[in-house]
């Protein structure tokens, strides 16, 4: 029996899914986040974790893990794959391999392998797409100085600079102000800005708080709102520009959303307004979108069954 692999590798938690040469998935496992390699410990946590979800996958398909060669896989990683790749072809025997990025294997399954496109919105942002012919492009992901428009850490970094613009004097009032002191502990919103200076408040842990953003929104607001609706129209602008690259003015891709960012009311329906037809949240996760891949460098043309919910 030919077997597929697909594994997700992120900052969070690693998933793998096998399958057979018909598009059935046979098995699931998870282990911890793998997204560093940089140094003896996490290179031994990013081993430890792809060995883990993937010999637990084997495992739960009722496969013995030692010695298991694939006919192809796919891993798709956060923080780039280019150092990853040497350490995957050590551990697992692989006829086809592709080791890319978490966007990729998202859109794969956002879209079940068709062409179309995936907005991606959690602590950043980045859009990315794949035609009929195979062309792949993107839009942001520039990272949290340079770009990340419409990401959660630009959404509080807007609703921070609202809260010491009414603080100062020179802008409106907003309930912001008091939510972010209330949710942080801080005494005042400059007080806030230079914890936010601190390791104690990465990014991720000030991009969750747009969910104060959202929850002043839907309170009414109007600064609040206005940072969504903003933040909306910058991730379909580069969504727009994804799809204007690979994609003919008469066609309607499939385009997908995905992220922390999506779960607001505000912004999810003012993307998709935006977006246009054929818009909506994906049809699989990326670990399938990773296992789809697999199938497709493999030259297999299947649809996934059985295929189980992942939980992060």
């Amino acid at each position: 029996m030919a077997l597929f692999l697909g594994v997700d590798g992120g900052q969070s938690s690693t998933t793998a899914l096998v399958g057979d040469e018909t598009g059935r998935v046979l098995g699931l496992g998870q282990d911890g986040p793998c997204n560093h390699v940089s140094g003896p410990e996490k290179r031994a946590k990013f081993l430890g974790a792809i060995g883990g979800a993937v010999s637990k996958a084997l495992t739960a398909a009722g496969l013995d893990p030692v010695g298991r060669e694939f006919a192809a896989a796919c891993f798709g990683f956060s923080g780039g794959p280019q150092d990853k790749q040497p350490l995957i072809e050590e551990m697992f025997t692989v006829r086809t391999l592709s080791v890319t990025t978490d966007a990729l294997i998202a859109l794969v399954g956002a879209t079940s392998g068709e062409p179309g496109l995936i907005t991606i919105a959690g602590t950043g942002s980045i859009a990315l797409g794949r035609n009929a012919e195979g062309k792949i492009a993107r839009a942001g992901g520039w990272g949290y100085v340079f770009g990340d428009e419409g990401g959660g850490f630009d959404i509080v970094r807007q609703a921070l600079r609202a809260a010491l613009r009414q603080e100062e004097g020179w802008g409106p009032q907003t309930s912001l102000h008091s939510r972010l002191l209330e949710a942080t502990g801080a005494g005042n919103a400059n007080d806030l800005l230079h914890r936010f200076y601190t390791i104690d408040w990465p990014r991720p842990q000030i991009a969750a708080l747009s969910k104060i953003v959202d929850q002043a929104a839907l309170e009414g607001d109007p600064v609040a709102a206005a940072i969504l609706n903003r933040a909306a129209q910058e991730l379909a602008t580069i969504a727009a520009a994804v799809r204007a690259q690979l994609f003919a003015p008469h066609e309607t891709p499939r385009t997908a959303f995905i992220g922390g960012v999506f779960r607001s009311g505000f912004v999810r329906e003012r993307f998709a307004l935006l977006a246009g037809d054929r818009c909506g949240p994906p049809d699989l996760n990326p670990a399938a979108g990773a296992l789809l891949e697999a199938y497709r460098i493999g030259k297999l043309v299947v649809k996934l069954a059985n295929v189980p919910a992942v939980e992060k």
